[in-house]
């Protein structure tokens, strides 16, 4: 069992990381009072953008490549995310329907630009990051194996963000700002805030979240733009409700499915599993969602203005 653990562990931390920082990035929306479901467009959006400049770039300077293609994505994801963002706070718009649209737009488009660029709808990188070590510590008794045994790049710095996230929104003047608005929009707005404001800038962080976490699936075990991040938007979603929308909330709960996650993808590359049926594995995750929701759906403490169009003029 240890063995199967320690095989799977890697795999599964590198599925959870585009998942946690595409969590992450709703988390900000949902504390600003704007209902982001569009996190699976988004994603692909970064996904898309992180493959066309990796790939462009990677010929001319291949170390950084992969780099530039991951703030290239940060910065596409941002900036598609006014979409929602205008529809949403200017427009009233419903919040649900605005996300849909997103992911179904990013989508299609995508494809159809690759399809166009590249001649089919794929974009292909040549390498992507490394897996590594980390020097000493990937020597500690049973945490070095699990944790700090073939890990990417990345790892560090969505784990990085999480800490900074959960600085910004506890203990700064921004994050006390834009969790009011999130839940008494009103009474921020008679304090001084402007509400309209605080929601471009939490629609935006979770586009360029997603946008990151996209590209990042693509720098480590994807390799290939294909039009489609598998549902992993819907799983951060229901990730940041599992963790009650707190930022170490979402990190437990998207390990969490990350972990399912990465039993259905690895289990015919592990004997022990493969006596398993594939179906059964395949729609474990799945499965996992809609029990956890069940369970923790009544419980669940959302943001009270979260889905409500506020409107100045009607203060």
């Amino acid at each position: 069992m240890w063995s199967i653990i320690v095989q799977i562990f890697p795999y599964a931390i590198a599925f959870t990381i585009p998942l946690l920082i595409t969590a992450l990035g709703g988390l900000f929306s949902e504390r600003s009072g704007i209902v982001n479901i569009g996190l699976e467009g988004l994603m692909v959006v970064g996904f898309f953008t992180g493959a066309l400049v990796v790939s462009e770039l990677e010929g001319f300077i291949p170390g950084w490549s992969i780099w530039i293609g991951l703030l290239a994505a940060f910065i596409a994801g941002a900036l598609f995310s006014l979409l929602h963002a205008f529809a949403c706070i200017n427009l009233n718009a419903n919040q649900v329907i605005s996300g849909t649209a997103i992911n179904m737009i990013a989508g299609a488009l995508t494809v159809y630009l690759a399809r166009n660029i590249t001649g089919s709808g794929n974009i292909q990188i040549v390498s992507g990051l490394v897996r590594r070590n980390v020097p000493g510590l990937s020597r500690i008794p049973v945490l070095g194996k699990l944790f700090f045994t073939q890990v990417y790049p990345t790892t560090w710095l969505v784990l990085a963000i999480l800490i900074v996230s959960w600085f910004v929104l506890y203990n700064t003047a921004f994050g006390l700002r834009l969790r009011a608005c999130g839940e008494h929009p009103q009474a921020a707005d008679a304090a001084g805030v402007n509400v309209y404001l605080m929601r471009y800038f939490g629609v935006m962080i979770s586009g360029a979240f997603s946008g990151l976490g996209g590209a990042i699936i693509l720098v480590t075990y994807s390799g290939e733009f294909n039009g489609t991040v598998s549902g992993l938007g819907f799983l951060a979603l229901a990730s940041l409700i599992f963790g009650q929308w707190k930022p170490l909330g979402v990190l437990g709960a998207t390990f969490f499915f990350g972990f399912a996650s990465t039993i259905a993808n690895v289990s015919q590359a592990i004997p022990a599993l493969a006596r398993i049926p594939g179906i059964l594995l395949k729609s474990f995750p799945y499965i996992i969602t809609l029990v956890v929701l069940v369970l923790f759906s009544k419980s669940s403490q959302a943001p009270r203005a979260a889905g409500e169009p506020y409107d100045k003029a009607k203060r």
